[in-house]
């Protein structure tokens, strides 16, 4: 495990580029800020500055080397780097609330952009009139969305919102992409078909996905999964081809914020308890089971206690001196808000990054973390 702390505000989310060298990170404020590593530190190199409300997202494509940005301004800007420095191209996304999460697509050749005007933007570039262009996926959303996240093949979109859902889309754009063919979510994909949702009935929802604000939602290597956590402390799981059924367990954590897929039956979540925990996936069995803390507090015996007093003593914490915060004897100081693979992709992740309220970014090793874990068996 290697921590940096950038001395920053809370980093609010954060994306890498393609060789794992530079990260952008937004620090709680209208500006986005580009760090490279030198060695064993990180320098800033670069600040995009065109947004005049708090950026909410960033996404870095790997091959082109394009970042987009969004924020509460209600804009997003493409940004590509021309002579050595960053040029923002404004993308008009026709809404009238803050943007909050983006997404460049596998292929990056187009994005979606989550916002709170309870649709999403799917945009794509219209060589004709050298510009980007969007269309929306309004129904049946009915609340903000908070997070977002691509199928490998380039045309489904996962999107979890405040109205409690989990759902699934078809975002083919057939200006720049063939038809896609069939996959275990459905066949028939035309642009804002909803194939799959949560806590409901019906040919393309299912029962259960836990009962709050889906704050991350995230595809498995494969595509065949789809796992996202809610307020409500759960965590879900559901299979493509088995829309019937949703696999949740309630953790006994607070609120997770964040997930990722580090293989496809392994899952690291985390949120407002400052470390990542593991999940495991059994498709044979369906179940879905705590696989432990992959940051176990020291003075971690506070069984029995509610967890609104947990939250009161994360309060009292922060109000306090800086001396009192070295009794957090976590990596993190602070809620962790966000997870990227760095290394190994979801089918065998090897390494993976967490950015949190503390303005510190953590970078984790797997086979560290099991070999420091005792009875920790990552499959």
């Amino acid at each position: 495990m290697a921590y940096h702390s950038f001395l920053l505000e809370p980093i609010s989310c954060h994306a890498w580029n393609k060789d794992r060298t530079q990260i952008a990170l937004c620090p709680n404020n209208h500006e986005v800020h580009i760090y490279k590593k030198d060695g064993a530190k990180w320098s800033k190199i670069h600040e995009l500055k065109e947004h005049n409300g708090q950026v909410t997202g960033i996404d870095w494509a790997p091959d082109s080397n394009r970042i987009v940005t969004c924020g509460a301004d209600r804009n997003a800007y493409v940004w590509t780097l021309k002579e050595g420095a960053w040029k923002p191209t404004l993308v008009i996304l026709r809404i009238n609330r803050a943007a909050r999460c983006v997404r460049w697509s596998p292929r990056e050749n187009k994005f979606a952009v989550g916002s709170g005007s309870r649709l999403i933007s799917i945009c794509y570039f219209e060589q004709e009139n050298d510009w980007w262009v969007c269309k929306h996926i309004k129904k049946p959303i009915r609340s903000t969305i908070l997070s977002l996240d691509w199928h490998p093949n380039n045309v489904l979109l996962a999107a979890g919102s405040c109205d409690f859902k989990c759902r699934v889309f078809s975002a083919y754009i057939k200006e720049v992409e063939e038809k896609p063919g069939p996959t275990p979510w459905g066949s028939k994909m035309p642009f804002g078909e909803m194939l799959f949702e949560s806590g409901g009935t019906g040919t393309a929802q299912a029962e259960g996905g836990g009962g709050g604000w889906v704050h991350s939602v995230c595809f498995s290597h494969s595509g065949n999964r789809l796992a996202w956590t809610s307020h409500d402390s759960t965590v879900s799981v559901a299979e493509g081809g088995k829309s019937g059924t949703v696999n949740s367990l309630s953790s006994e954590t607070l609120p997770l914020l964040c997930v990722t897929f580090i293989t496809e039956n392994s899952l690291v979540a985390a949120g407002h308890d400052c470390y990542p925990v593991l999940f495991v996936y059994d498709s044979a069995k369906g179940s879905l089971t705590f696989g432990g803390k992959l940051d176990v507090p020291k003075q971690a015996a506070q069984k029995g206690i509610s967890a609104r007093e947990r939250f009161q003593n994360l309060d009292r914490r922060a109000s306090e001196t800086q001396s009192t915060e070295k009794d957090l004897n976590t990596l993190h100081k602070n809620s962790i808000s966000e997870i990227s693979v760095l290394e190994g992709g979801r089918s065998q992740c090897t390494k993976f990054c967490t950015t949190g309220m503390d303005g510190g970014m953590g970078i984790w090793d797997v086979k560290s973390l099991e070999s420091a874990m005792k009875n920790l068996k990552i499959v």
